[in-house]
């Protein structure tokens, strides 16, 4: 009986790719996170951006941008909570 290892080509490319596609994801749900929802997008944008960065994507640039978009969208909601007194907000 012959047994042969997995390519490790292919072993790193599916965690890169999810990685990426976190880093995007991340970047989207945080600017998204800016019109709507910002006390749920918010945090997860910076969680995904988070892990995303740990397992090593390529587009660190969208990554950071999502985590800094995800601290935005904490900061809008805090600043509109103070001047209005209440939780939600409008356009």
């Amino acid at each position: 009986m012959h047994l042969t290892a997995p390519a490790t080509g292919q072993a790193e490319a599916k965690p890169r790719r999810d990685a990426d596609g976190m880093a995007v994801a991340s970047f989207i749900l945080g600017l998204l996170g800016l019109l709507v929802l910002n006390l749920f997008l918010g945090p997860v944008a910076i969680v995904l951006a988070g892990v995303s960065l740990w397992r090593g994507t390529h587009r660190r640039g969208r990554a950071y941008l999502g985590m800094a978009l995800g601290a935005a969208d904490l900061v809008v909601l805090f600043v509109t909570m103070q001047s209005t007194g209440t939780v939600s907000w409008s356009l």
